[in-house]
């Protein structure tokens, strides 16, 4: 696979990288731990350099999953975690507090790198913007990390333009992921200017619109209540509805392409930057397969101009986030 470059320091990854998540978390229950460690296999073997985990995914389950899995490819790939969630007390199934406090952002580093298996993390995240942490004191823990040889490159997620100039001034941001695809296109306004003013790159999360793009979502599809989709107001059944109009438009342009809608909704992302590189995550093989071919499509400016034409007259219902997670963004 094409290999693209994040940001100044030159970080070099697949252009089309493995959001490991739903494996352990948050799409349902944990899946099948051997046919998991199959398939990272799978990514790894078909070019696929850049996995994405989390502390918080499972919690823990994930990032022992992905240690587990990909320690045969040490040296190969490249596994991006994050820091910056703390377990409710009692309860280590529910992460509901923010704490990028320094001493803890090291001591979740020092848990991560044993789940993971390596000695050094490659891409650390602030996993969402502390507002009771000052970014700089966040990006200042990082930079000391990244002097003990124990992290490489600094990341944030769902920050804002203004976070992200200041703590870019203390240790440069090699990565900004944040949600973005042809179904939530705000980014644009803001942040993929500031990223380019700095030399940022952006890792978009969520970049099949969390699996609506494909088209497989349907009004009449029903998510368990282990699915976090269930209480996303963008996936209810009468916004599902609505939004219906966006996945017929991107089905057939696929069609003309040759292409399945979801190879189109991630080829647009490829189009639209050099230093973007999205994270779809998967855990079936035909759709790895299907996502990894999507770097073979190369969409002209007339087609990304077509696409983005007709899709900004499709009005998109329903909020991407429940209330609370609403408030977590941005910042």
């Amino acid at each position: 696979m094409q290999k693209r470059r994040l940001g100044k320091d030159n970080l070099e990854v697949s252009a089309i990288g493995l959001g490991c998540m739903g494996m352990s978390w948050s799409y349902g229950p944990p899946k099948d731990k051997q046919e998991m460690i199959a398939l990272l296999h799978a990514a790894a073997e078909r070019g696929a350099t850049f996995f994405d985990t989390a502390e918080v995914y499972g919690p823990f389950l994930n990032e022992e999953l992905v240690g587990e899995a990909l320690a045969p490819f040490h040296g190969q790939v490249v596994i991006a975690t994050k820091f910056g969630w703390e377990a409710n007390p009692g309860d280590g199934s529910r992460w509901s507090a923010l704490n990028s406090r320094p001493e803890r952002i090291k001591q979740v580093a020092e848990g991560s790198l044993k789940r993971l298996k390596v000695d050094v993390i490659d891409l650390y995240y602030q996993h969402r913007v502390d507002p009771n942490i000052p970014i700089e004191d966040v990006a200042g823990a990082v930079k000391e990390l990244i002097q003990e040889g124990k992290v490489k490159h600094f990341g944030l997620s769902e920050a804002s333009a203004q976070t992200i100039r200041r703590a870019h001034a203390v240790q440069p941001v090699a990565a900004l992921q944040s949600e973005y695809s042809l179904f939530w296109r705000e980014p644009e306004q803001e942040i993929l200017p500031t990223l380019e003013e700095l030399g940022i790159g952006f890792v978009p999360f969520s970049p099949l619109g969390k699996g609506f793009l494909t088209g497989k979502i349907t009004a009449e599809t029903k998510f368990e209540s282990t699915d976090f989709r269930s209480s996303v107001p963008r996936f209810n059944e009468e916004n599902r509805k609505a939004n219906q109009a966006l996945v017929d438009l991107v089905t057939a342009f696929a069609e003309r392409k040759k292409a399945t809608p979801g190879q189109i909704a991630l080829a647009w992302l490829l189009a639209k930057k050099p230093w973007i590189v999205p994270i779809p995550g998967t855990t079936k093989l035909h759709r790895l397969e299907e996502n990894i071919g999507a770097a073979n499509i190369a969409l002209t400016p007339e087609d990304v101009s077509d696409l983005e034409s007709a899709s900004a007259q499709i009005k998109l219902e329903g909020a991407r986030y429940p209330k609370f997670h609403e408030q977590l963004v941005g910042r």
